[in-house]
């Protein structure tokens, strides 16, 4: 990632309110974390897209983080609506996480993530395109 894109991410993380930055830099640790224990043909990138920090890999799907101001008291994980990620994620942990549609899950900034769940989420969005064509992503 070059400097100016760093710049623009970080500058994006310090735009956010302080408590919710707090949050969304703890979901940016987990994302760099998942990636790191598990065999990716490249490493993860940190850029902006739509204006939200985003995370790509080659193999990959893109996740996206970000907070909505019409919604002060929340904060998502998005993933690609056009894949089976978030219909996959339903499937295991619909009474662990809540979702918005086929776009991703939502937190409240009172919620304890499930840390594991979460991270088995985004191992299977960052595997993507190796595991689509099996049967509930391989689970």
């Amino acid at each position: 990632m070059n400097n100016a894109n760093v710049l623009m991410v970080d500058e994006k993380y310090q735009s956010y309110p302080e408590g919710i930055r707090d949050k969304l830099l703890s979901l940016r640790r987990l994302v760099i974390d998942v990636s790191k224990k598990i065999d990716l043909p490249a490493q993860v990138q940190e850029t902006l897209n739509a204006n939200e920090p985003s995370f790509v890999v080659d193999g990959g799907s893109p996740i996206r983080i970000d907070w909505k101001s019409q919604t002060p008291n929340q904060y998502a994980m998005y993933f690609q609506c056009k894949t089976k990620l978030v219909d996959t994620f339903k499937e295991l942990y619909d009474d662990t996480f809540r979702f918005d549609d086929d776009k991703g899950i939502v937190f409240t900034v009172d919620d304890d993530i499930a840390t594991r769940e979460l991270a088995h989420c985004i191992s299977l969005s960052l595997r993507y395109h190796q595991i689509k064509h099996l049967p509930l992503l391989g689970v």
